[in-house]
């Protein structure tokens, strides 16, 4: 198979830290490949070399050069330009060929930009750019909206629209599922199986991986390591190589320590020394067997309640909530949630989970119905925006030591401790911290007091796979009730012992399991999502003067053909007024000359004739598609 992504022997450094030292991993054309590895290793820095906005301190890193490559712009549009429109316009071809054909008066270059556009189904663009927005969560009203009118996040999905409408050779995803939802998620997951041409994806989604990847690309150690399969096939197949590694590595040490101990017995002995030097050189030669060793992943623990509060620790009946009086975003609330309960929220971004969990931990009152909570419950909340919540300038100490200020240090550095931050990491300002270290700083301060009931609004968006096994770990010890919002399939299905579905204005037991919710969301992007505006006839309109004006040098071309048509027919009729001169009639030569004048000129006639019939028809049936 055709390479489309060739690393040979690269390394790069950044600051004097390798990332990659003597790298190598080809990537075949076609290929759906996960990259893997711990956060901070280079995953991103990868990227940047494919692309050439960086280059190697050595070794190569090589694609086709007619290769494209497309990726998701690290700045979401912003502008007042509609999200159909930003998104057609970043096909170039496509714009750049539409411009041309409305100045072009070159029928062959007419004719060839036209055959371009067949070419890149340019006819479909607009459907196809419809489709791809609605799948993100866009319907035909926001697609019609100016970008700027969108938060960062929801703009960040018209970014990952733009390039999946461009549909590059090589498509490269970094994280694009940190902001999606579930229903995003999965509309994205089948989305790539389709995808015609090579996808190198940074995904921390295992279900993603494992729904997609026929590849896994794995960077550890600053070496790049190839294998074949989904996400769960690396897994079993490193796990079983760090075992034949340590296996290997346990013989070389006993065999190691026989031949030094043969050394250490005959050497000074004339009659073995020849035979103790020969070892004494087969163990310099032997170097050492490197174990293949993961690294270490702190846990997360979740302080559980001393007891748990009476159940049901929250019920709803009738309840409604919104932010402006007499606008519900939920309504017909009749729902409990008991001690032990395990939920995850299900819906699309926008119909109101968030809403529904700021309810729940009482950030926002009911504006009708009637809500009971438990005698003394304490509900703790994680939500994305609250990492920027975090001192900047302090560190995790400082943030702990507000919350437990007569505490002994030691205790405080452990309450530290205990959300995976080392000890290096514990003095170590707020700003300066990962993503994912921040993440659990986050996750262990909401969580201080073991509340009766933690709530969770995707909680994995900085953490990487193995943090993000520590998180199903934790809630799985977690004595109290759970409450989780994420995009993580993998999460809510090994997490979550109930569903609830936010839509249509309120929330409801969904009797369904993952898979089911799934079905029903690929089913639903499978017929059409997003539906054509046509105020007034306003769209039919703009359409058809689109259309005209693609088809002007077409229309300009007929006008000339019947010009030529019609000034053949001048000339035959003066022609003919010449024969019935007497005088021309008597002049054999000069009927001659008239005569075959008459022929040629019918001749031209017929042929600009058949040429404006054909194009004339070819105009009506243009312009009636």
């Amino acid at each position: 198979m055709t390479a489309m992504l060739q690393i040979a022997n690269m390394t790069y450094r950044i600051a004097g830290r390798a990332l990659f030292e003597d790298a190598s991993a080809t990537l075949p054309a076609g290929s759906k490949c996960g990259f893997v590895g711990r956060n901070g290793t280079g995953k991103t820095t990868l990227f940047r070399l494919i692309t050439g906005e960086i280059v190697p301190e050595s070794g190569d890193v090589s694609v086709p050069k007619t290769l494209r490559i497309g990726q998701v712009a690290q700045e979401a549009p912003g502008t007042e330009r509609s999200l159909l429109d930003t998104v057609l316009e970043a096909d170039t071809e496509r714009t750049d060929l539409l411009a041309a054909a409305e100045t072009e008066t070159d029928p062959e270059a007419i004719a060839a930009i036209h055959t371009r556009l067949a070419d890149i189904d340019a006819h479909s663009a607009e459907a196809r750019a419809a489709s791809i927005l609605a799948g993100l969560g866009f319907d035909a009203e926001a697609q019609a909206r100016p970008c700027a009118s969108f938060s960062g996040g929801w703009r960040m999905r018209v970014a990952l629209a733009s390039v999946l409408f461009t549909a590059p050779d090589l498509l490269l995803l970094d994280e694009p599922t940190n902001y999606l939802d579930l229903e995003g998620t999965l509309w994205l997951e089948n989305y790539i199986q389709r995808y015609p041409h090579t996808v190198l994806i940074i995904s921390h989604d295992r279900d993603l991986l494992n729904s997609c990847a026929s590849t896994i690309l794995h960077l550890e150690h600053r070496k790049l390591s190839v294998y074949r399969g989904n996400y769960d096939r690396f897994a079993r197949a490193r796990a079983e190589k760090a075992m034949l590694s340590a296996k290997m590595a346990e013989k070389q040490a006993a065999k190691r320590k026989h031949m030094q101990a043969f050394v250490d017995r005959f050497r000074y002995k004339a009659s073995k020394a020849r035979q103790a030097q020969s070892r004494l050189k087969a163990l310099e030669r032997m170097g050492e067997t490197s174990v293949l060793v993961d690294e270490h992943v702190a846990p997360i623990r979740f302080p559980s309640p001393q007891r748990p509060a009476a159940s049901p620790i929250i019920a709803l009946e009738g309840a409604s909530a919104g932010y402006a009086p007499g606008r519900p975003v939920l309504s017909r609330l009749n729902l409990r949630v008991d001690h032990d309960d395990r939920i995850a929220l299900l819906g699309a971004n926008g119909n109101g989970k968030s809403t529904f969990a700021k309810l729940l931990a009482k950030r926002l009152e009911a504006e009708s119905g009637t809500i009971t909570r438990a005698d003394k419950l304490r509900v703790a909340m994680f939500a994305q925006h609250q990492l920027d919540d975090l001192n900047p300038k302090a560190s995790a100490y400082q943030h702990f030591r507000v919350l437990f200020p007569d505490e002994a240090e030691a205790k405080v550095r452990a309450r530290v401790a205990a959300c995976g931050l080392t000890a290096a990491k514990m003095d170590t300002p707020a700003a300066e911290l990962s993503g994912g270290e921040r993440a659990r700083l986050t996750l262990a301060l909401a969580t201080h007091d073991a509340p009766h009931l933690l709530i969770l609004d995707e909680p994995t968006n900085h953490l990487d796979i193995d943090s993000r096994a520590a998180l199903t770990e934790a809630l799985n010890a977690y004595e109290g009730a759970v409450m989780l919002i994420s995009h993580d399939r993998h999460l809510v299905e090994t997490s979550a012992d109930r569903l609830w579905l936010v839509s249509d204005g309120t929330v409801t037991p969904y009797e369904g399991d993952m898979e089911a919710y799934r079905a029903l969301i690929l089913r639903r992007d499978a017929a059409p999502r997003a539906e054509k505006t046509d105020a007034g006839g306003r769209e039919k309109r703009r359409e058809a003067a689109a259309r005209r004006a693609e088809l002007a040098p077409m229309r300009k071309r007929i006008g000339e053909l019947e010009e030529l048509v019609e000034k053949a027919d001048k000339l035959i009729a003066a022609i003919d007024a010449e024969f019935l001169k007497p005088e021309v009639v008597a002049d054999g030569t000069r009927v001659a000359e008239l005569s075959r004048k008459r022929a040629e000129a019918e001749h031209k006639r017929a042929v600009w004739e058949d040429k404006w019939m054909a194009l004339s028809a070819d105009y009506e049936e243009a312009l009636a598609d």
